[in-house]
């Protein structure tokens, strides 16, 4: 099992901001132009996110605070939350409504996994929630995407079933084959 990076706190914090993003369209809007987590960090939007999410996000850097703001920029892409239980990665494997192939391709995720850098990773993800018609297991996104970050800054689990790597392509591989 994977260390996840949400508790039970963050993910009700998490989905109660998101539910703000409808009456606030401005605020989303200035979100999802975002170029990088970077733009994201002097705007109101994010502010609210801040003061939304649990104290530790911003009091003892549990969050650092571009990955807080790259969390901000990518839920606030999300259109309409799936609250099944299937992972990201599964979603990105399955049929698109109507379709037979997946909504992303075996290429494109393997370009989203191997992403060298932050920025990287974060236009790739951004794509990612288009292609799948920016409907999005909020939760599980959030929690991928810390997870990424964190690997990247501290270098992968040596125990692989620990690995988001790992787990990214058994969950989309297992889908993909069904």
């Amino acid at each position: 099992m994977y260390l996840r990076k949400l508790d039970q706190e963050d993910c009700n914090a998490l989905l109660t901001w998101w539910g703000w993003l409808d009456g606030h369209r401005g605020d989303r809007a200035v979100l999802r132009r975002a170029s990088s987590p970077d733009d994201v960090l002097l705007t109101p939007a994010f502010a609210h996110f801040l003061q939304k999410m649990p104290a530790r996000w911003v009091e003892n850097n549990t969050i650092r605070l571009t990955d807080a703001a790259m969390i901000a920029a990518v839920v606030a892409r999300v259109k309409t939350s799936d609250d099944r239980k299937k992972s990201f990665a599964t979603s990105l494997a399955s049929a698109k409504e109507g379709g037979s192939k997946a909504a992303m391709s075996e290429l494109r995720f393997q370009q989203l996994q191997k992403s060298r850098t932050p920025e990287e990773f974060f236009l790739r993800l951004c794509r990612a929630i288009d292609l799948l018609g920016r409907k999005v297991n909020i939760i599980s996104m959030a929690d991928d995407a810390l997870h990424w970050l964190s690997e990247n800054r501290f270098g992968p689990d040596s125990k692989p079933d620990k690995r988001l790597a790992v787990r990214w392509a058994s969950d989309y591989y297992a889908a993909l084959k069904d």
